[in-house]
């Protein structure tokens, strides 16, 4: 079935079931999406998947949707935290041993929507909102063209899928919905551990760079090799 419109899209499936799951990264997308959403369906349940527990600015982020939205958002370990335990990503010798023991599951998004369901006592059928815009890219916009805004086997959904920047800014404003600390900092949500946020955690968030090292010990590399590379380059500027 084609749907013209993300509005078509989004009153269709909420005549098949007007509860729906919604993966929130506090990006701007997932607030579009959220928004959206509320217009359509009975019950939202939007979740979060953290690649780093309690860092204090996310919780901060999180507490204002919650009380904007009016509603709980679920707190959820992302599928990449359990990837990057098991390859061992920026792990101290003596950490190896203790993670490959704990055999970790691989887990991946369809995982994640059968816990929410379960928790939430959602019907088995209930589908995934994602904010990804046909927009967003060139790969997004060939794969949204060929394949459309819904996917049936893995149960997802674009709500907003032909919003452009224009239409997100205005419905963002005239919602009166503030963008997180994230958009300051790293120019987008936070979702990785490599220079790009590393660095503007440690210089103003220091206890949540502090939380970060605690799972990844070997992540301080990160800032070294840059600060490395800049001494490098600068002497070579002076020769």
């Amino acid at each position: 079935m084609r749907f013209r419109t993300s509005e078509e899209l989004c009153e269709y499936l909420a005549g098949e079931n007007d509860q729906v799951i919604l993966a929130f990264s506090c990006g701007k997308d997932s607030i579009g999406a959220w928004l959206q959403l509320r217009r359509f369906f009975r019950r939202i349940v939007p979740y979060y998947c953290y690649l780093i527990p309690d860092l204090e600015f996310v919780e901060r982020s999180l507490a204002y949707y919650e009380d904007f939205f009016e509603t709980k958002i679920c707190r959820l370990p992302h599928p990449s935290l359990y990837r990057m335990l098991n390859n061992l990503v920026f792990q101290a010798p003596e950490n190896c041993a203790i993670i490959e023991e704990m055999d970790l599951p691989d887990i991946d998004y369809g995982d994640i929507r059968e816990v929410v369901v379960k928790d939430n006592e959602m019907p088995r059928s209930t589908y995934v909102a994602n904010g990804t815009r046909l927009v967003d890219s060139l790969a997004r916009r060939i794969a949204m063209k060929r394949f459309g805004p819904i996917n049936r086997r893995e149960k997802k959904f674009y709500p907003i899928f032909d919003w452009r920047k224009e239409r997100l800014t205005d419905e963002l404003r005239r919602a009166g919905v503030r963008l997180p600390v994230d958009y300051l900092m790293f120019g987008r949500s936070f979702d990785g551990i490599d220079y790009r946020f590393l660095k503007p955690v440690a210089d103003k968030f220091p206890k949540d760079y502090k939380k970060i090292l605690e799972i990844f010990p070997l992540a301080e590399l990160e800032l070294r090799r840059r600060e490395f590379l800049e001494r490098y380059y600068e002497t070579q500027r002076q020769r």
